[in-house]
């Protein structure tokens, strides 16, 4: 009985990332010959099931938009599977999915992006916008699209009379939460937020990040969550992955990543982290130098120019993600030595 009920509350994975690469090809000369490769996404593996949230961090440059846009298709992989369960189709493969099935199964695969302005078209009513995919998708039209745009603005905090309005007369806030009505018209079941609160004011991320999880929690969603502040992922996440030059360098559970992390790259960027206590001193790790370049990345261990625990083993020999913990990846040769800190102890 007791196997049965453990079945049960298993977890159903919604998305499968396996060896996902994008890389992009660098030309010379008049016949425009490949001299090498931006490896932008290299060799990235990940699994997010039903209702979690992963929290993608690293640098500027680290690969995590780019991996983001190849999980949707809007820019073909080079190598790899991505694997989305659909209700009525199965296991689909968007990587290689044809343009029929792909158009079907984005209806499912919702992306926020960045800057919420640059996302709304400033020629069309927020009704137009939020309605657009509807119509587009054969759902509803007229006033059975208006009742639903209605319906999602209240969803998402906002008044439906707004839905007349234009994007330029709401708030940075307001009009991200226009996006995220928008990106729900299709009732998705997985939503990629690309910095979604990055462009926001730090009292309005609050509130943005307290919507998304009332939204996740009411409507069974799982996010995709890509940013560079490690403060506002530890909020929303139930696993953080750290990519760094196109590889994922450590994954696991949030708390267990952000009290004991694995990776020295995960320790430099714990310490970076605001602390709101003005009378306690500040101990941050710096990072020395700058991330490398994805078309020449460094040998061996990518990080090993900026670590400071690096040896020659590093410079020779590329670690491979492996459990180090329960629940725990680390990409490092040193990780079952090394004694890093985590946020609570800077």
């Amino acid at each position: 009985m007791a196997s049965e009920l453990n079945a049960v509350r298993k977890p159903k994975p919604l998305l499968e990332i396996i060896h996902l690469k994008k890389h992009y090809p660098i030309t010379q000369g008049l016949l425009k010959r490949t001299v090498g490769y931006v490896k932008a996404v290299d060799d990235v593996s990940l699994t997010l099931n039903e209702a979690q949230t992963i929290g993608l961090v690293g640098e500027s440059g680290s690969g995590k938009s780019t991996l983001a846009h190849t999980v949707m298709r809007g820019i073909t992989p080079t190598a790899g599977t991505v694997i989305f369960h659909d209700q009525t189709r199965g296991a689909v493969d968007v990587a290689h999915a044809d343009s029929s099935t792909l158009r079907q199964v984005r209806r499912n695969m919702q992306m926020v992006f960045q800057d919420p302005f640059s996302s709304l078209n400033p020629r069309m009513t927020v009704l137009d916008i939020i309605a657009e995919p509807l119509e587009v998708n054969g759902i509803a039209k007229g006033k059975a699209a208006q009742e639903r745009v209605a319906e999602l603005l209240q969803l998402v905090g906002l008044r439906p009379e707004y839905m007349r309005r234009y994007p330029h007369a709401f708030s940075g806030g307001q009009r991200q939460r226009i996006v995220v009505a928008r990106a729900l018209a299709l009732n998705p079941r997985l939503v990629l937020m690309d910095e979604p609160t990055s462009a926001l004011d730090v009292s309005i991320q609050a509130q943005t990040l307290n919507l998304l999880k009332e939204l996740q929690s009411r409507l069974n969603l799982s996010y995709l969550f890509i940013s560079h502040d490690l403060g506002v992922v530890e909020h929303v996440s139930d696993l953080v992955a750290v990519m760094y030059v196109g590889r994922v360098v450590e994954i696991a559970p949030t708390n267990q990543l952000y009290q004991k992390p694995q990776h020295p790259y995960t320790e430099a960027l714990l310490s970076s982290i605001p602390k709101p206590d003005p009378t306690r001193k500040k101990q941050r790790i710096p990072i020395t130098g700058e991330i490398p370049n994805p078309a020449n990345p460094p040998s061996g261990c990518h990080f090993h120019p900026r670590c400071p625990y690096a040896q020659e083993v590093c410079k020779r020999e590329t670690p491979l993600l492996r459990e180090v913990k329960p629940g725990q990846f680390s990409a490092c040769h040193f990780s079952e030595e090394l004694s890093l800190k985590g946020v609570n102890d800077y």
